[in-house]
């Protein structure tokens, strides 16, 4: 059958090659473009994946007049003017994580999206892993009861990405905050049926980055004294309902080693993520209970079933598998933590309904 949708990927590093195997599973698409300022990237691709249409600029990627999807694996920095640019180009877009550094952002993003009535997605991969997929199927049963806290973090021990795509605010906004606390924030939200946030308390700052001697494990390089993003983030967050999370993240903790993950708690029960549990207790036999759901088996890498759900999504006109306004809640969040770091107080948060 032939493949009806074809796809164009602007940004060849890392995070690129994780889509590629859903652009080719898919049942309705077929990659045939790529585009990077860095043109030695270009004969990898070719030879690895197949690529034979290659750009240097990205606008000449977005009007090639044969792609109906443009894939932004690009720098936080660049999201917003690229997806606009495909959106009023006619093309579908999927675009990584966050969706845009500034919730300001995010809003002309949509406004674009709904001018141009193409779908747009935020590539959280978190959601297409198989157990969250069995734990939101679980919650969304009601086995939680009513959600009225919730806990999130990714610590990482001594972790911090060096490529300069993460460490300046000109290319990425912020350091881990919009980096990784998005994946579990994003997560959390959309396991606690995405509340509207109301105001944040939070920290963002850098006290080991700038520590004399500091490196990364992450190829043993030393972090350059002139990286300007935060490498520690924590807040908490209150929601219209009544409902608060905490959230911690970091690249360079003095931890035992790498931990994610997320806790909901609710009125009827507790979960937690990624270790599928759900904690409930019957008050009539003053018993405990722990239980864990018939789990989903991943059908694929999440990176990749996510492609695979987006064009599904375009083919059945189906709603964007993850809509940008929930990607706003998400970063109205993170920026509220930079907004109380800076004023050192809590701060309101507005998201028009």
């Amino acid at each position: 059958m032939k493949k009806s949708l074809k796809v164009g990927l602007l940004g060849l590093g890392g995070i690129a090659h994780y889509h590629v195997p859903g652009w080719k599973a898919s049942p309705d698409t077929e990659l045939i473009a790529g585009s990077d300022i860095d043109p030695a990237l270009f004969p990898t691709w070719q030879d690895k994946h197949g690529l034979t249409r290659f750009y240097e600029k990205p606008m000449d990627l977005i009007q090639d007049p044969d792609i109906d999807i443009i894939d932004i694996c690009s720098p936080n920095r660049y999201h917003m003017e690229q997806t606009i640019a495909a959106l009023e180009a006619g093309k579908h877009v999927i675009c990584e994580k966050p969706l845009a550094p500034t919730p300001d952002e995010i809003r002309q993003m949509i406004a674009a999206r709904d001018r141009s009535g193409k779908k747009l997605m935020t590539a959280q991969h978190f959601r297409f892993t198989g157990i969250s997929q069995a734990m939101q199927a679980q919650i969304a049963k009601g086995i939680l009861g009513e959600v009225y806290h919730a806990r999130a973090w990714w610590l990482r021990r001594n972790f911090l990405p060096i490529a300069p795509t993460f460490i300046y605010q000109k290319h990425s906004g912020g350091g881990p905050c919009i980096d990784i606390g998005v994946h579990v924030l994003d997560l959390s939200l959309w396991m606690m049926g995405h509340p509207q946030p109301v105001a944040v308390s939070g920290v963002a700052k850098a006290p080991l980055a700038h520590h004399p001697g500091a490196f990364t494990a992450w190829g043993k390089h030393p972090i350059p004294n002139d990286m300007d993003v935060e490498d520690f983030a924590a807040a908490l967050v209150r929601f219209e309902n009544g409902a608060t999370l905490i959230l911690e993240v970091s690249w360079l903790l003095h931890h035992a080693t790498e931990d994610i993950k997320v806790w909901l708690y609710g009125t009827e029960a507790g979960c937690e993520w990624p270790k599928g549990e759900f904690y409930t207790t019957d008050y009539q036999s003053i018993q405990q209970f722990n239980n864990v759901p018939q789990l989903t088996e991943d059908r694929m890498e999440p990176h990749a079933l996510e492609c695979i759900e987006f064009a599904r999504a375009i083919c059945e006109d189906l709603p964007s598998p993850v809509p940008a306004e929930q990607s706003l809640h998400v970063q109205v969040i993170l920026d509220g933590i930079y907004r109380s770091q800076a004023c050192g107080r809590e701060v309101s948060i507005e998201i028009p309904k």
